[in-house]
């Protein structure tokens, strides 16, 4: 009420806050992501319904955490008028406001916290990611073909210094240790396989 938004009602669980926005259809919704009764997905609940029950009311989650999956499948919907933010972003009262105008005007508002955890958590990692730069450097010249003693060569490093780093690639790429399986080509499938 301080930054100028009206407030019609307070609501402690979701059977609450679901009368109350289907009476005074707001402008937008803050909720918690997790209300009464059992503080699971009541927000993300509230948030899906109010969505598809009055399109015009933009919805405000809050969360103590970064709790992405819950985010990721309500903004799949590629609606705009939802955000998500983590509590202590919130602390500010300008941002608070800030959010709620542009989640009332039909904008998606996330926090850049979450963001950057969606985007860490969609780079694929790959066996390659545990090689050192100059263990993937072997690898490439074994894709290419070349035999330790030319990889020496191309690098001006010692037979056994590259016998090294090939054995090490093959401990890090989890390669079987048999006869009956040839190291050097599951290494370069590895390799081709991460490239792609």
């Amino acid at each position: 009420e301080s930054m100028g938004h009206d407030v019609v009602a307070d609501c402690g669980t979701l059977p609450e806050l679901m009368k109350s926005v289907r009476a005074w259809q707001p402008d937008a919704v803050v909720s918690d992501i997790r209300m009464p009764p059992s503080y699971s997905d009541e927000g993300l609940v509230a948030a899906a319904t109010i969505r598809s029950e009055l399109s015009r009311t933009g919805v405000l989650l809050l969360s103590q955490h970064v709790e992405g999956d819950f985010v990721v499948a309500l903004l799949e919907r590629g609606e705009g008028g939802l955000g998500y933010l983590l509590k202590d972003r919130v602390l500010r009262p300008e941002f608070l406001s800030d959010a709620l105008t542009r989640v009332a005007s039909g904008e998606c508002v996330v926090d850049p916290t979450l963001i950057a955890e969606l985007l860490k958590a969609s780079r694929q990692r790959t066996p390659l990611d545990a090689l050192t730069p100059r263990e993937r450097e072997v690898l490439a010249l074994v894709a290419q073909g070349r035999t330790n003693a030319g990889i020496a060569a191309t690098l001006v490093l010692s037979a056994r210094t590259v016998e090294v780093h090939v054995k090490q690639v093959f401990v890090k790429l989890g390669l079987p240790d048999d006869a009956g399986t040839n190291k050097r080509v599951l290494a370069v499938l590895a390799y081709l396989h991460a490239a792609a």
